[in-house]
């Protein structure tokens, strides 16, 4: 079983990261930067993931130039692999971060063997009194990308692609499903699953399926197999009729002119916060929940194709959602009883 320790930049044409904006590349801290150490241990995908795991790459990167602390990454090859990668992050340094939902049961089993680190878990929940569980409101920033798409669909025809039907997934799946329906409920939904997070080609395979069913809206979900499906809509080549959301963050560079808008989830954010936690000596373990209201999540526009009608219902209803008027639904159960769509803005589909 091999582990492999990078120290390798973040390549900041591949990910954009609006929330941590002109990201450099520290392959040192600075000041104090033998006095803490933190060590990032990524999920199968690994690195240049353009999504998730480089998120939280230049999340730590951006701390090691401000923060003055040593940021490290162990790349994990496949799952049996995340409980010696945490281990070895938890003997090098005071702070361990374990990126995505799949790592666990990994991370609830080595924070107890080391009580005296601090460990951070992106994407889940663990029971260890050493942890710091970072979730995030995904079904409300998905609820807005729902409602934007089924404003915007010209065919009445929309898809989702998944990577694995996982909690985080299902909360943007479910969130998306209502937003739509909630403007658009003669919209027609059409969602498939990759059952991997790591197949570009099979996420390509699914969005051509879709996209020759009539689709002109595809989300994907799902890390580095949803690559494959932006990358399809920009080979289709029909500017002003297909388009894909970003997921997590921007993705217009996999194909440019071809995104329409984003659904944003800070994983940049929270590895940050949770770094400066640590060197303020202020890390807060326990279960933290990040939504609209926290700035934890969102919908943005960063290439200005979202016309400003649209933008002005997503702006109506992301108030309905903070202030609590509308709760978009975060499980199947949930789904199924949602009728939050009922007393909000309604529009016509556009075109």
């Amino acid at each position: 079983m091999t582990v492999r320790l990078t120290r390798r930049g973040f390549v900041g044409a591949a990910v954009a990261v609006p929330a941590l904006a002109a990201l450099p590349i520290a392959l040192q801290g600075v000041g104090a930067q033998d006095a803490i150490t933190v060590t990032m241990v990524t999920d199968t995908n690994g690195l240049g993931d353009q999504n998730f795991n480089d998120l939280a790459n230049a999340a730590g990167e951006k701390a090691a130039t401000d923060l003055g602390i040593t940021w490290k990454v162990i790349e994990s090859t496949d799952i049996p692999s995340f409980v010696p990668n945490l281990t070895a992050a938890a003997e090098q340094g005071q702070m361990a971060v374990g990126v995505g939902y799949l790592l666990t049961d990994a991370m609830t089993s080595v924070a107890t063997q080391f009580p005296d680190v601090d460990f951070v878990l992106i994407d889940s929940a663990s029971d260890a009194e050493n942890v710091r569980s970072v979730l995030f409101k995904e079904h409300e920033a998905a609820f807005l990308g729902g409602v934007a798409a089924g404003l915007l669909t010209q065919t009445g025809k929309i898809g989702i692609i998944g990577g694995e039907r996982i909690p985080p997934v299902i909360r943007y799946e479910v969130g998306f499903r209502a937003g739509v329906e909630s403007v658009n409920p003669d919209a027609e939904i059409v969602i498939a699953y990759a059952d991997t997070f790591a197949d570009p080609e099979k996420g390509k395979e699914l969005a051509l399926a879709q996209l020759a069913d009539g689709a002109d809206i595809i989300f994907p979900v799902a890390g580095a197999t949803g690559s494959g499906a932006e990358i399809a809509v920009g080979e289709q080549n029909k500017p002003g009729e297909q388009w894909f959301i970003g997921a997590d963050v921007s993705q217009d560079h996999l194909a440019p002119g071809f995104e329409y808008f984003v659904v944003r989830k800070g994983v940049d954010t929270a590895v940050y916060e949770s770094i400066q936690q640590e060197v303020d000596g202020a890390f807060e373990a326990g279960v933290h929940t990040l939504g609209i209201a926290e700035g934890g999540v969102g919908f943005e526009d960063p290439n200005g194709r979202v016309p400003a009608d649209v933008m002005a219902q997503v702006e109506e209803w992301q108030a309905k959602i903070i202030d609590g008027s509308v709760v978009p639904p975060s499980t199947d159960d949930e789904y199924a009883a949602f009728e939050g769509g009922a007393a909000s803005p309604v529009a016509s589909p556009a075109g």
